[in-house]
């Protein structure tokens, strides 16, 4: 081998040498980027399971007071048949019975100064579903982004191996993506309708 020869495989070396460090820092920057969307994907998912678990519990508690009231306006209603065939000594007992029945069938369905009314119930269960739902949009969002990024480190990686810089472009391509859906899913997670 020619001094000329050798030259020339040390400059291809130093240049393939410089590609390789860029290739490095993207492989970094990539990494950087998959922390980061895993991170708020994680705290997405948990956000969704727990308005969905908050959101049950609400249904299941608004069932219970929808059940209680209607016993209750059940009993009303059976006292007003009883108040009718009651002799006069026994009217005022039955009316107040019923009188009470119907105040707590009241207090079931609206009750503002606990927000244990069925009203309200129903209010904060529809606030946890959409609190759910917007949680669950971001994931998906955050999901597709760490797919862009993990796939983006695999071919930057072939790159540094096969020397082929068009997947280094198609690795700078998919970041791009992942960034654009962390940002979605950052800030218009409803924009693509994912779920």
């Amino acid at each position: 081998m020619g001094a000329h020869e050798s030259m020339e495989h040390a400059e291809h070396a130093e240049h393939a040498s410089g590609s390789n460090k860029k290739i490095a820092l993207l492989i970094a920057v990539l990494a950087l980027f998959l922390a980061i969307s895993e991170t708020l994907g994680k705290g997405a998912q948990t956000e969704s399971i727990s308005k969905n678990v908050e959101a049950a519990n609400l249904w299941a508690f608004f069932q219970a007071k929808s059940i209680r009231r209607t016993v209750v306006v059940t009993a009303a209603e059976q006292g007003k048949l009883t108040l009718a065939a009651a002799d006069e000594a026994q009217k005022p007992a039955v009316q107040k019975q019923i009188d009470d029945w119907t105040k707590t069938a009241q207090r079931y369905r609206s009750e503002p100064e606990t927000g244990e009314g069925t009203e309200q119930l129903a209010e904060k269960a529809k606030h946890a579903e959409h609190a759910r739902d917007e949680a669950t949009a971001k994931y998906h969002h955050f999901e597709l982004a760490s797919a862009a990024f993990q796939i983006g480190i695999v071919l930057a990686s072939a790159t540094i191996i096969t020397g082929m810089l068009a997947l280094a472009y198609v690795s700078g391509v998919l970041t791009i993506a992942g960034l654009i859906m962390t940002a979605l899913g950052l800030w218009w997670p409803h924009l693509l309708h994912l779920h």
